[in-house]
């Protein structure tokens, strides 16, 4: 089956990262569209796509796991007629990396993704990040909120303060603090939740992309979940931009989301294949 051209129509499947929503991906999804594509950017299990609601209400994401999110993901792509270009970001990223690694999709990005089982990279910024979640041993099934300068710190530190506050003020909700429990403690379980196959034969093509900048998924994180996930028999590539923080709507986000697009598109492998 002939690959897809990035100028080819395409089902692209967005999911948001912790403590942002849906709306994380406003203008990427504007763009998408505007360029003739189907997308769909879902909430987590329980959410609303208004980060209002959500800080009104976080109960949802009180005990919601891995699992629980990427099964419905999964839900969601099954009932579309073709497999879909997936793309995560943060733990979306490492969602979007367990969905391909189910043979779901037809080619992914994860952009300044959590790591899979089996990266063993943990910079201490990265560590710093999760620190809100993993503090309470006993926590795991809390609910994560992140003052502005916690979220400044490890969200938007290539931002001004007032730039982050704005991005705060619309875009942040608390977070789950189960997949930071999960994650943190993967690879000392062999049967982890965010556990995939490196060698999979059925993974679609992958591309990593994170900045520079970026203090949750530094260059050296995704470059050594690169190396992992380089075993499949399917492309794997990373990108790093300089300059780039973890925000996905930094100013230059275009360029980023352009390039994801373009890979993709070009790497789609099943680009009208039903799923089974």
């Amino acid at each position: 089956m002939a690959a897809a051209t990035p100028t080819d129509p395409q089902t692209i499947v967005l999911i948001h990262g912790m403590w942002m929503t849906p709306l994380s991906w406003e203008h990427w999804v504007e763009r998408y569209r505007g360029r003739g594509h189907t997308v769909l950017a879902p909430a987590w299990p329980g959410l609303s796509d208004d980060p209002t609601d959500v800080r009104r209400d976080p109960s949802p994401l009180r005990g919601l796991s891995v699992t629980d999110v990427v099964d419905h993901y999964e839900r969601i792509i099954r009932e579309l007629d073709r497999r879909p270009i997936i793309v995560g970001h943060s733990f979306g990223g490492l969602f979007a990396q367990l969905l391909l690694n189910r043979g779901l999709g037809s080619s992914g990005a994860a952009l300044g993704t959590a790591a899979p089982r089996g990266v063993l990279k943990l910079p201490l910024s990265t560590l710093r990040a999760g620190w809100p979640a993993l503090r309470n041993p006993f926590g795991k099934n809390n609910i994560v909120p992140l003052t502005h300068e916690q979220f400044h710190w490890c969200f938007t530190n290539a931002l001004s303060e007032a730039d982050s506050k704005a991005v705060y003020e619309r875009y942040y909700v608390p977070g789950s603090a189960r997949p930071f429990f999960q994650a943190g403690y993967a690879n000392f379980n062999p049967s982890a939740a965010t556990k995939v196959g490196y060698k999979s034969s059925v993974r679609p093509p992958l591309l990593l992309v994170t900045g520079a900048e970026d203090r949750i998924c530094p260059p050296s994180v995704n470059e050594a979940t690169w190396k992992k996930q380089r075993q499949a028999s399917s492309s794997t590539e990373h990108k790093e931009y300089p300059g780039r923080c973890h925000f996905p709507g930094q100013d230059g986000w275009e360029e980023v989301a352009d390039f994801i697009l373009g890979w993709t598109g070009e790497h789609s492998n099943q680009p009208r294949g039903a799923l089974a």
